[in-house]
């Protein structure tokens, strides 16, 4: 089968498209023939080996991970001797980060756990579009940030996947919904359910005097105490990713902050796939809006990564894999 293999660290250049062998599903596992996958925060990191953090989960010198790809949709070639839940032919889709990758390709196999059936009239870019991120918005939001009825949102780096999904979630609580990107996107993000927009290189949100209740990042560029300002008393600040340094600042920091304030840092732990019912009942019973930037075949990855990395895209950049 043919695959987009990395085989050192370097830049997106540095993957090559090969004829690699064909995988096999284990005893739990489900051979999925790839219909669409995405590009992802995984794969910008692993394709770079930065931050080296990552270098001592995935290889210090190589990478173990040769192909990459966190998000899939298609349809169920063969399952392993103990699954259950599906047979050939199901059209599924699932986050495979947490079971070795392998997206950018015609073929992969994961576990049964990491897949749920796709709806029916949801096609298959569709469906890779959201696994990964509409969980992160979903945990970010709902799990994490309980977001209660009528509070005023601001979603930071709202014209990615997160903020795709995460505005049509929080419509469903009844929020007022502020998007913060760049200028290109605004209207973008106004079509999928903004209300409110700030072009970031123009507005710096924790200096404008807006205060919010819920706060959801995707960036976590700035110190804890600007967000903290933005915040009303009562308010949550939660971050889904973003620069290691302040991560681990928001780590240290986060039990003083609780104990000081009236406010709350919090940082999302994924958990992949949890509530994927969820976002399947919230298609075909409120429809979702899709951004979806491409799709783009499977031998452009390379420079679909970069414009990744570059932010160059709106939504979700979506590879479509060719029978």
């Amino acid at each position: 089968m043919k695959a987009m293999v990395l085989t050192r660290y370097g830049s997106p250049k540095d993957l090559r498209l090969q004829e690699v062998a064909k995988p096999e599903p284990r005893d739990h596992e489900v051979m999925v023939k790839v219909r669409a996958t995405t590009v992802n925060d995984y794969d910008w990191a692993l394709v770079r080996g930065k931050p080296r953090v990552y270098r001592l989960i995935f290889g210090l010198v190589r990478p173990r991970v040769k192909v990459l790809g966190a998000e899939v949709s298609g349809t169920v070639e063969a399952t392993g001797r103990d699954v259950r839940g599906f047979e050939p032919g199901d059209h599924v889709y699932g986050d495979v980060s947490e079971t070795g990758f392998g997206g950018f390709a015609e073929y992969v196999c994961t576990h049964e756990r990491a897949l749920t059936r796709k709806p029916p009239d949801m096609a298959f870019e569709q469906a890779a579009a959201l696994p990964h991120a509409s969980m992160l918005a979903l945990q970010g939001l709902v799990d994490v940030g309980r977001i209660r009825p009528g509070e005023r949102v601001l979603i930071n780096g709202a014209g990615g996947g997160v903020g795709m999904i995460g505005v049509q979630i929080a419509k469903q609580f009844g929020a007022e919904v502020t998007g913060v990107d760049r200028d290109f996107k605004l209207e973008a993000l106004r079509s999928i359910g903004f209300d409110h927009v700030i072009d970031y290189q123009r507005d710096d949100f924790t200096r404008g005097g807006q205060r919010y209740d819920l706060i959801l990042d995707t960036k976590t560029t700035r110190s804890p105490f600007r967000y903290l300002k933005a915040l009303n008393p009562g308010g949550r600040y939660v971050t889904v990713g973003g620069d290691l340094p302040r991560l681990l600042q928001f780590l240290c920091l986060k039990p003083l902050i609780s104990a000081t304030t009236k406010k709350a840092l919090r940082i999302v732990v994924l958990k992949p796939n949890k509530d994927l019912d969820y976002v399947n009942d919230l298609f075909e019973k409120s429809g979702l809006k899709f951004l979806i930037d491409g799709p783009y075949p499977l031998e452009d990855v390379a420079q679909a990564i970069q414009r990744f990395g570059d932010a160059g895209h709106i939504g979700k950049i979506v590879i479509t894999i060719a029978d």
